[in-house]
């Protein structure tokens, strides 16, 4: 017996040096990979309901300064839970981690850690300044969702608008340098590769939402456009889109896009077109058209907007069964 606990006790020290050699949370220090992959102790019921514990942490400083903050939504309950990180929509150009946070307490009090991260804003940086932020924010994540009872091996993103648009290439991308720019000492060694990704009316064709802007003469989204994207052509290097179309070799983890019908920003067509693309890839992409909504409809109450929070559980559900 003695035996026993010395050999497991040497075992649990060797699995303990490899996480932290991984960059790995302290939390998985000691479990087997396929233990911690699994989500070990880990259930998610969508119709559940939690209290929240809504706190705020320091994520990173911009290099002019500006502290960027996260927020952070916690269900009250043994846990671990489901981890998602929020980007924020706006142009590229405005809003911050509250966007969404409707949605991000919905999520939330499902069991689910939800993650919302302030993101460089295109007057301060344009592409891929807000992308490299993304990837950074799901390294740092992984790092630290123990810290808030969240299981960091399957993390989840959901996207907003331009939020939408940096959801698609960081998960498309997740190991591109330019991406990977932001360095993260304390786990040298975790990559920003996601389970995948819910978006709402996300800027999948970044060109051709610019000539939807050109068509309807909304001088405010045309220089928007150009701000974010300069030099003018990363216009067509950081479009989710063309990015498919030219065969690059990405990752596809399964999406969900939800898109209103009577959205006049980005048509719901160009969603179409997308999402047939990322099948034909053979990546799993789900398409739902929501009928009379615009392009942010579920910052308004209404059944479309609760039928849009319980698709986004329904989706975290079925990608956590599927392993």
């Amino acid at each position: 017996m003695d035996a026993h606990r010395t050999g497991r006790r040497s075992f649990l020290k060797q699995m303990a040096a490899l996480a932290t050699a991984a960059g790995l949370p302290p939390m998985l220090a000691g479990k087997s990979e396929a233990q911690g992959r699994s989500g070990m102790n880990m259930s998610y019921d969508p119709a559940a309901k939690f209290e929240l514990k809504v706190s705020e942490v320091d994520f990173q400083k911009t290099p002019g300064g500006r502290q960027l903050m996260a927020r952070i939504y916690q269900p009250q309950g043994a846990g671990p839970f489901p981890t998602v990180l929020d980007l924020h929509g706006g142009a590229w150009r405005r809003k911050d981690r509250f966007a969404e946070e409707p949605m991000d307490r919905a999520i939330a009090a499902s069991g689910v850690v939800v993650v919302a991260i302030d993101l460089r804003l295109s007057d301060e940086a344009p592409y891929p300044a807000s992308v490299q932020d993304a990837n950074y924010g799901v390294r740092w994540l992984k790092s630290r969702a123990a810290e808030w009872n969240g299981d960091p091996w399957k993390i989840g993103i959901y996207g907003s608008s331009s939020g939408g648009h940096v959801a698609q290439l960081l998960t498309m991308r997740p190991g591109d340098p330019r991406y990977n720019a932001i360095p993260l000492p304390a786990a040298p060694n975790t990559d920003a590769t996601v389970a995948y990704v819910a978006t709402r009316s996300p800027i999948s064709d970044t060109y051709a939402r610019f000539q939807q802007a050109e068509r309807t003469k909304r001088d405010a989204m045309i220089e928007n456009n150009r701000i974010y994207f300069n030099p003018w052509a990363t216009i067509h290097e950081g479009n989710p889109q063309e990015i498919l179309e030219r065969r690059e070799a990405v990752s596809l983890v399964p999406m969900l896009i939800m898109q209103g019908a009577l959205d006049d920003n980005v048509l719901p067509a160009v969603q179409e077109k997308f999402a047939a693309t990322y099948r034909a890839a053979g990546g799993v992409c789900e398409l739902t058209i929501f009928e009379g909504c615009e392009h942010e409809w579920v910052a308004k109450p209404g059944p479309q907007t609760d039928r849009a929070r319980e698709m986004v559980k329904a989706f975290i559900a079925r990608r956590l069964k599927a392993g």
